[in-house]
């Protein structure tokens, strides 16, 4: 996709080891920034999730409200197991999006799923991890067409 943009929201996450995996999969995956919100995790702890460091050079923002947080031009997209949600499948993702997950033990409130765009679903039996939810959409993404040749510019010029 060109001009290709995504960031990641998560509502009221709960742990930070999850928290760190989503940075891991953030910095593997190109996403711009994670925004959160609530104060359930000690965000002090250290990410030891997040083996890539991710959070050195990745903005983690802590927000009031996502849908005061949209990124200018993204589409917001609801990733939750809803009726009338996609099915990740199918789904065509936007070249710039916001995609928003609820934390592991709940799911996104109605006023989030509102004001989104689209809402999409993995279609699993029952329900993954947050961390393993944002990885699968992030590859679904890549998968799906995402231009990730600024990734492979930065591998060549990684030290072996």
């Amino acid at each position: 996709m060109k001009n290709s943009y995504a960031c990641i929201g998560l509502f009221n996450p709960k742990s930070p080891d999850n928290v760190g995996a989503v940075m891991r999969a953030a910095g593997c995956y190109g996403v711009n920034s994670v925004f959160y919100t609530g104060t359930r995790y000690d965000h002090a702890k250290p990410f030891y999730t997040d083996t890539q460091k991710s959070y050195e050079t990745l903005p983690l923002i802590c927000v009031k409200d996502l849908k005061d947080t949209i990124p200018f031009g993204c589409v917001p997209v609801a990733v939750e197991l809803i009726e009338g949600a996609k099915s990740l499948t199918t789904y065509k993702h936007p070249a710039r999006a916001f995609y928003i997950f609820g934390p592991e033990d709940g799911s996104l409130k109605k006023a989030i799923t509102d004001f989104c765009d689209d809402i999409v679903y993995i279609p699993t039996n029952g329900c993954m991890n947050l961390a393993a939810t944002v990885n699968v959409v992030l590859y679904d993404r890549l998968a799906k067409g995402e231009d990730f040749s600024h990734h492979q510019d930065a591998l060549r010029k990684q030290p072996k």
